[in-house]
């Protein structure tokens, strides 16, 4: 069985490693095929992806290419891990933000929007290569972010690939939550347990917490709130999460404390690109010691707690048919009554050979579903724009989102966008 990770030069690429590693047995991995356009940074991550599966036995082999097709060929899963433009690009979005005095950050607001103006296309040609290079059925799992927004795009316009996005922040929200289990005197492993949460990438409430089919939620919640009460400077409100009785994603601070998160901005530099430029140079430094066959700790700094885990479960649940939940972005598929079929949702469901199918949910309460209404009409503008170089979509998507600009400075904005990423936007000026 053959896997490709297209962004395999990617600084999360020896966690990824050591999930294959461990779960060999199970999920019979022969050839892992590592695609990056950047052939230095390949020749680092994969050398060192290399050695470490050599120091385990040797359990796959690790190829190392920079053709796109070739590592797609035969392959039954295909991951996707990549960014377009770099780190630097990110860096270009934050201070794109900052420079019109709105939210620049990774996957929200403006930045968020011009990440998936430069990524849509990009994935949408490695799905379109699987139709004709990969094993009939190969599945697509996308890490790349804005994760539900580039899934979104991929169900619209390359439907023949199942195609699904995956994000670490609700496994991560689950590991918390059995943290705190543990500190009432609950012990759980992470298998029986399961999350109840709705709504977008980025942008969903965490509503139910389930333990061998108990529902814990009113105690954890209770718990919650009692903490929140005691710290100076808490997350949330605590009469927020008493009147929701759902916890916010955290990338919510966003939306409910964009003063707080503006201001954060303004003490910049170094913003989180260049603290992540930092990061990466020191762990690439680490990967290329010849003798090293295990990750530094300081992968952790990188941002990607369980996103072995998240990645490798998913695809184990699938190739062995486990029917197991996972929290995932799919079409809604009827899952949640009277919402559209077509929008991708972050939500759980059952992932087995058949397919990746969302559990049932009730839909959002009033005091949140307009805000999610609202976000996913500009993701659908923002697909729109980036497949179609349609500036009229992209405008439209600047004035839709919540954090956007005022109608005097959209199309400012607009145009500080377009040509800051001009060498990634080629749909938006007929470049080649």
């Amino acid at each position: 069985m053959k896997v490709a990770v297209i962004g395999g030069g990617s600084s999360y690429t020896p966690e990824l490693i050591n999930g294959f590693i461990e779960r060999a047995s199970n999920f019979p991995i022969s050839e892992l095929w590592l695609m990056d356009i950047l052939p230095k940074r390949l020749e680092i991550v994969g050398g060192f992806a290399q050695r470490m599966v050599a120091a385990k036995g040797a359990p796959f082999q690790v190829h190392l290419t920079t053709n796109q097709q070739e590592a797609i060929h035969g392959a039954s899963y295909v991951t996707t891990q990549l960014r377009v433009g770099w780190m630097q690009a990110r860096r270009e979005d934050e201070y794109l933000g900052r420079r019109h005095s709105l939210i620049g950050q990774e996957t929200t607001g403006i930045g968020g929007m011009a990440k998936a103006l430069r990524t849509i296309p990009v994935i949408l040609g490695i799905a379109h290569d699987m139709v004709t290079l990969a094993e009939p059925g190969a599945l697509l799992v996308n890490f790349t972010n804005p994760a539900g927004l580039v899934t979104q795009a991929l169900t619209q316009y390359a439907p023949e690939v199942t195609a699904v996005g995956v994000c670490n922040a609700p496994f991560h929200m689950k590991m918390n939550v059995l943290e705190e289990l543990t500190k009432m005197g609950i012990t759980v492993e992470p298998e029986r347990a399961q999350l109840d949460t709705l709504g977008l990438n980025h942008l969903t409430w965490h509503r139910g917490f389930t333990v061998d089919g108990e529902n814990v939620w009113p105690r954890v919640l209770a718990q919650y709130v009692a903490d929140l009460r005691q710290e100076a400077e808490p997350e949330w409100p605590p009469e927020l999460i008493e009147s929701l009785q759902m916890i916010p994603n955290y990338y919510l601070h966003y939306f409910y404390a964009t003063g707080r998160k503006l201001a954060e901005q303004a003490a910049w530099p170094p913003s989180r690109a260049e603290a992540v430029m930092q990061i990466e140079a020191e762990l690439l430094a680490q990967y290329a010691e010849p003798d090293r066959t295990e990750p530094p700790e300081g992968l952790m700094q990188r941002g990607g707690a369980y996103y072995s885990t998240v990645a490798t479960q998913l695809l184990n649940a699938h190739y062995n048919d486990l029917h197991e939940q996972h929290v995932v972005n799919v079409p809604n598929q009827g899952a949640v009554a009277g919402w559209p079929d077509e929008w991708v949702l972050e939500l759980p469901a059952l992932v087995s050979r058949n397919g990746i199918q969302p559990i049932p949910a009730e839909p959002l309460p009033p005091a949140v579903f307009g805000l999610m209404q609202q976000v996913k009409m500009y993701e659908l503008l923002t697909v729109q724009a980036a497949v179609h170089g349609d500036r009229n979509a992209a405008y439209q998507a600047l004035l839709t989102h919540p954090l956007g600009p005022a109608v005097d400075q959209a199309e400012a904005v607009l145009d500080d966008m377009l040509h800051t990423h001009r060498a990634y936007l080629p749909q938006f000026f007929g470049d080649s």
